[in-house]
């Protein structure tokens, strides 16, 4: 029987916060990301049909960090199957372009790519 783990797993839910850009106040986590929308884990509902003003700090070279403010609706919420956090559907609003670049960097790099033979 196969026990071990070849491929390290990347917990991205609890990589990338998701924070207030009026308050600078951290809300939740990533738990999943696309060019339309994006799914939030918190700790607290989310008000369904409510635009929020998001944030994602990107970490980049050299220590720094890549601020990507954007604005999105809440169109769901339902409690997690983790105990006192929630998760929720949020469609994007307003966005700059970095938000549709960090979805493509994400695709990539959490992707698996065949790998053609040459012939």
């Amino acid at each position: 029987m196969f026990t071990d783990r070849r491929i390290e797993r990347h917990q991205l839910p609890y990589f990338l916060r998701v924070f207030n850009s009026i308050t600078d106040k951290p809300i939740g986590f990533l738990g999943n990301v696309s060019e339309d929308g994006l799914m939030l884990i918190s700790q607290l509902p989310m008000m369904i049909g409510a635009d929020f003003e998001l944030r994602l700090k990107i970490p980049v070279s050299d220590g720094c960090q890549q601020v990507i403010d954007f604005t999105a609706c809440c169109l769901w919420c339902h409690e997690d199957a983790t105990p006192h956090h929630y998760d929720a559907g949020f469609v994007v609003l307003k966005a700059p372009v970095e938000y549709g670049q960090l979805v493509s960097a994400l695709k990539q790099y959490f992707s698996f790519h065949s790998l053609s033979a040459s012939a």
